[in-house]
């Protein structure tokens, strides 16, 4: 198994905080603390931010520090314009390009969903989506679309964490990967194209609903 580097692991660890809302919105970072907390240097932590900072999660004030970046809801059209055009390309590519690996991969994460009318929490169901997107980037075996596609869905995923308390239940959008994946598995772009529009178009709509007060 491959070791990943400590630059590595701050970026993950930090990067983990930041989206699942632990470090709030606008919360100043400290990076003494980060070092106390995570047992590493000084540079393992500042690659690490200023990797986040590329990505728009951190936002660096010369002579004032670094800070977590704000969520603007005035972003999530744009964010959103992006996805629904580079999502479904990602969707063509990992049809022509993906491998039974990657599909068995895939069947794997979604055996472990909660079966229609259990129980499901939305925190468990975000995990599987993004595992999901994540198998379809690699598959479509483009690194500048996976690192743009893998920049997008951090943010979408920190709006996703930002609405958890007022979101509804999504089972029903997070299984449209099952129709997904068969598409994928049956090397049909249209069609992979199609539903994966449609799966980003609905998770879109449902933000939208909570977050800005518009009717899904």
């Amino acid at each position: 198994m491959k070791q990943i580097s400590l630059s590595q692991q701050a970026y993950q660890a930090i990067k983990q905080k930041i989206v699942s809302l632990e470090f709030a919105p606008g919360a100043v970072i400290n990076e003494a603390s980060l070092r106390q907390e995570m047992a590493l240097g000084r540079t393992p932590i500042r690659e690490a931010l200023q990797r986040l900072a590329q990505e728009k999660l951190v936002h660096i004030v010369p002579r004032r520090g670094m800070f977590v970046s704000e969520i603007g809801i005035t972003d999530l059209q744009k964010l959103f314009e992006a996805r629904l055009v580079l999502e479904p390309f990602a969707a063509r590519r990992a049809a022509q390009r993906g491998s039974e690996r990657h599909w068995a991969q895939m069947e794997a994460v979604l055996a472990a969903a909660p079966a229609e009318g259990e129980a499901s929490d939305n925190e468990k169901l975000i995990a599987i989506d993004e595992a999901c997107h994540q198998i379809i980037y690699e598959a479509a075996d483009n690194q500048f679309l996976s690192d743009a596609l893998t920049t997008m869905y951090a943010l979408s995923l920190r709006l996703w964490y930002f609405s958890l308390a007022r979101i509804g239940n999504m089972q029903d959008a997070v299984m449209e990967h099952r129709h997904i994946m068969d598409a994928l598995k049956a090397k049909d772009e249209d069609e992979a194209a199609r539903l994966m529009e449609k799966h980003i178009g609905a998770f879109q709509a449902e933000l939208q609903s909570v977050m800005m007060g518009v009717p899904a």
